[in-house]
């Protein structure tokens, strides 16, 4: 009998617990409108389904763009975000906070490299020694991403500022930048169909990307991928001009480790679902599993501005700076 009766209570436990996570998945319903980077998209098509799996009343609308381009929706066009993911969290420090956001978590990392397919001139014999000279030859066309409007793009020009120095070759990054830039775009995915429509030979691009098509990739020294913190004061000793928040205003960009940043907006229409996306996102057995898959590696946790006005659901995955 009393064994009977444990048995019971533990069912009756266990079904309580059932249906209070499905009352409270059911709970979380509408739209939540995610701005990401262009190298976020394919991971983060896979965290949603994952999501949605829990939260199936949730519908998730995801728009990829450049990290500076999804930024100025918010800022310029006054388009109504959940959340925005950047490839560059200062971004979002730099454009978002105070006014629209109130924090930013870093989460993953990436590194520069140079992505190529095997039909790309020459594709037998780049190497980590000789990737600027086969660049520059007559015959390769390559692109990169725009600096204005996608971290990449203002990323490849200090990584190539990097190259100067490591490979001892003055004024290579200005020979390389005046290069094929009808081939430029505003943000990197949109530089791998170029790629594989046959009309680029190579591209700057995140390794995470490469490897996400399935692409061949050239690894580049640490001092110039702009990957490791070891060389964050080499990294720091380049710096490049990009467009300013205001028309005519240039703002000065300087070398640094690549980490990406997340934030849910000030004015979220749909909050709730927001923290609850983002804390499936940065949890690591959940999202950080599929961003690592896709070679974007968990930073979490580093120190974070405004770590005090971080909701109660989001304050594991970072520190106080």
């Amino acid at each position: 009998m009393y064994k009977k009766l444990l048995i019971s209570s533990i069912v009756g436990i266990m079904m309580t617990s059932t249906v209070f996570a499905q009352q409270k998945s059911k709970g979380l319903k509408g739209d939540l409108i995610i701005f990401h980077a262009g190298s976020l998209s394919v991971p983060m098509k896979e965290v949603a389904a994952a999501f949605n799996k829990i939260y199936p009343n949730v519908r998730i609308q995801m728009e990829s763009a450049g990290s500076i381009a999804s930024a100025r929706k918010i800022t310029d066009l006054n388009r109504p975000c959940d959340i925005l993911a950047s490839s560059d969290y200062a971004v979002i420090d730099n454009m978002l906070i105070p006014k629209y956001a109130d924090w930013n978590i870093r989460f993953v990392s990436n590194e520069l490299s140079i992505v190529y397919h095997e039909k790309s001139r020459y594709a037998n014999n780049i190497n980590n020694k000789n990737w600027f000279e086969i660049l520059m030859k007559p015959d390769v066309a390559f692109s990169r991403a725009d600096p204005n409007a996608d971290p990449c793009g203002y990323r490849s020009i200090l990584s190539l500022l990097l190259a100067e120095k490591y490979y001892k070759k003055p004024g290579l990054a200005k020979r390389i930048m005046e290069k094929d830039l009808n081939y430029m775009r505003p943000k990197e995915v949109d530089l791998v169909a170029l790629l594989e429509s046959g009309s680029i030979d190579y591209i700057f691009l995140y390794r995470s990307v490469a490897l996400q098509h399935k692409l061949k990739y050239l690894i580049l020294p640490d001092e110039v991928n702009l990957k490791t913190l070891v060389f964050a004061d080499l990294y720091a000793s380049v710096s490049t001009e990009i467009n300013g928040k205001e028309p005519g205003k240039k703002e000065v960009v300087k070398g640094e480790p690549m980490i990406y940043g997340i934030t849910i907006l000030r004015d979220a229409p749909n909050r709730e679902a927001a923290i609850a996306f983002t804390k499936f996102l940065l949890t690591r057995e959940k999202g950080m599993a599929i961003m690592e898959k896709n070679g974007q590696p968990s930073v979490i946790p580093l120190p974070t501005m405004n770590y005090d006005k971080l909701p109660i659901e989001l304050k594991s995955f970072a520190k106080k700076q």
